[in-house]
């Protein structure tokens, strides 16, 4: 079982890491959009800081959740970009959802799993 944890922890901080550095090179084509998603797309490019900082966050997360003593940080610093992306989905994109939904469950088992480290910073 460990060594299916680590496994799945790691593709998941290697997802995020691919995720991260798109932000910044642009190397995954973009699907196309609706109309409605267009706007809300070019509404949040016009703030030019958001995407570099969901792009650092997703890589410096990423990053944290390959190695074990980090993970739990990793794990901390992802949830609200994976809500986000949850939010996202369910709202404009139903069909990414059990993608998202599956990522959202992996980094709840992160958490879970480090329980006593996230009780010790919360207390």
């Amino acid at each position: 079982m460990k060594i299916f944890k680590t496994i799945l922890f790691v593709l998941f901080g290697l997802m995020f890491i691919n995720a991260g550095l798109d932000k910044f090179l642009h190397y995954m084509p973009m699907p196309p959009m609706e109309d409605e998603m267009k706007k809300i797309f070019d509404a949040i490019v016009t703030l030019k800081w958001v995407m570099p900082l969901v792009g650092f966050v997703e890589l410096l997360a990423g990053i944290l959740v390959l190695f074990p003593k980090t993970r739990t940080l990793g794990a901390l610093m992802i949830f609200p970009v994976l809500i986000g992306i949850l939010c996202h989905n369910a709202t404009f994109m139903p069909e990414g959802l059990a993608i998202a939904g599956v990522l959202f469950l992996i980094n709840i088992w992160m958490m879970v799993d480090n329980w006593t480290k996230i009780k010790g910073v919360l207390n």
